[in-house]
């Protein structure tokens, strides 16, 4: 509930993860902390490469964000 607060105010934490094979965008929170969005990542990322993703690269932002989650 606090972290769609603060997504609906601009100041949640989220990561916009790219990843080729498939070319994807995937949207990845909201977070309240930036070192709690870093902290959860890493099980993400490892899901994504045993899907098979390549090329993952990732940029954490603090905005807000609304669906679509993948693109």
């Amino acid at each position: 509930m606090i972290r769609n607060f603060g997504n609906k105010l601009g100041l949640a934490w989220w990561a916009k993860i790219e990843t080729q094979q498939p070319n994807t965008i995937y949207w990845y929170g909201p977070f309240i902390t930036k070192r709690s969005l870093k902290e959860s990542i890493t099980h993400f990322l490892k899901d994504l490469s045993d899907e098979g993703s390549v090329n993952i690269k990732y940029t954490l932002i603090r905005c807000k964000k609304e669906e679509p989650l993948t693109v």
